[in-house]
């Protein structure tokens, strides 16, 4: 990883969000040249403040992923060998609230940083982060294979499908030969946890929130089964994918979509993870279903053969290990800790 990404320019969009904070962080200690393309941090606390980001990256860009021109003079200026593509509005449940938004968002997003790309016409690496939920989800538990059809009930997961349509038509359309400047490739993951993570409507940061407060957690589906896994897998998979793709070796293989998702004893039930958190952290929990709330998915299971085969990338951490370095990154900082300090270990402690 070091020899591909050291002194590298990456532009990460979506930089100010959970992952793309973690994925910055990572970047930077491999010795890249990480630029940003996002809007402000959308929490207060957020990871990238806490991490101290905006001052320690080549270039921090505050813009909208639906600004095209903007976008286009970003990368001109930036020049990147890679570009990891997360930004996005990545709620189910604010999905119903603004559904325009997160199309608008998420497709044309997707949509314009491909098109800077082709504008560009430089030799670039794009990985696009899409979500395990892009899948036609017919709740019957068979893990998803990367053939299978897209679908989405909600507007956030249909507005992911549809961005992986758009990635499949621009590679055919404009990058689809071994000599493009351009290789793509779409990464789906999804339901990942770790520290730093302070997003409303989402289990792990509504716990801690709880646990701080001396409240019970509010558990709304505690049924649902999730393939949890903590931050950094996902991460780890992109990139790897990065790598590959810039290579420039096996075409038809790497340039295409890849599930990243935990070994399959991963998927828990919501009810399982936050008995499994409170392990690791006094307190208790509450049933708050609402047979009237929107509609979530109940099974999401990922099959991850393919990156395994191709890409030679595996899970390094159990869903005990994901939990309990989750909830020990928001103990230690609770307790006065540097958030830089416990990110920087727990991304030596996964190594890579």
């Amino acid at each position: 990883m070091r020899e591909t990404y050291s002194g590298r320019k990456v532009l990460v969009t979506g930089h100010t969000g959970f992952k793309g904070s973690w994925l910055c962080e990572w970047l930077l200690a491999l010795g890249a040249e990480v630029h940003g393309y996002a809007l402000e941090p959308p929490t207060r606390p957020s990871l990238f403040n806490q991490l101290k980001l905006a001052k320690r990256m080549a270039s921090h860009t505050i813009g909208d992923m639906r600004d095209l021109d903007l976008l286009v003079r970003t990368m001109r200026r930036v020049k990147p060998d890679f570009v990891f593509h997360l930004a996005a509005q990545p709620l189910v449940r604010l999905s119903y609230e603004k559904p325009a938004e997160t199309f608008e968002t998420n497709v044309m997003g997707t949509v314009n940083v491909l098109e800077a790309a082709r504008r560009i016409g430089h030799q670039i690496s794009v990985v696009c982060i899409t979500t395990d939920k892009v899948y036609e989800n017919n709740e019957k538990g068979r893990p998803f294979r990367e053939t299978d059809p897209f679908g989405g009930y909600d507007p956030y997961s249909a507005s992911k499908g549809a961005c992986e349509i758009v990635i499949s038509s621009y590679r055919r359309s404009f990058f689809g030969t071994s000599d493009s400047p351009v290789w793509v490739a779409s990464a789906r993951a999804g339901n990942v946890i770790g520290g730093g993570d302070w997003a409303k409507d989402r289990i792990v940061p509504d716990a801690m929130r709880a646990l701080t407060k001396g409240e019970v957690i509010p558990v709304r589906n505690k049924i649902s089964t999730r393939p949890w896994q903590h931050v950094l897998e996902p991460l780890g998979g992109y990139l790897t994918l990065g790598a590959a793709l810039a290579k420039r070796e096996r075409f038809d293989e790497v340039c295409g979509g890849f599930n990243f998702g935990p070994d399959p004893k991963a998927n828990r039930t919501v009810k399982e993870l936050v008995e499994e958190m409170l392990k690791w952290r006094s307190g208790a929990w509450v049933d708050k279903s609402d047979p009237h709330a929107v509609h979530e998915a109940g099974l999401l299971n990922l099959d991850i053969r393919k990156a395994r085969k191709v890409l030679g990338w595996k899970p390094r951490w159990g869903f005990e290990e994901t939990v309990k370095n989750t909830v020990q990154w928001y103990a230690a900082v609770a307790d006065g800790r540097n958030p830089l300090a416990i990110t920087r270990d727990q991304i030596a402690a996964y190594g890579f």
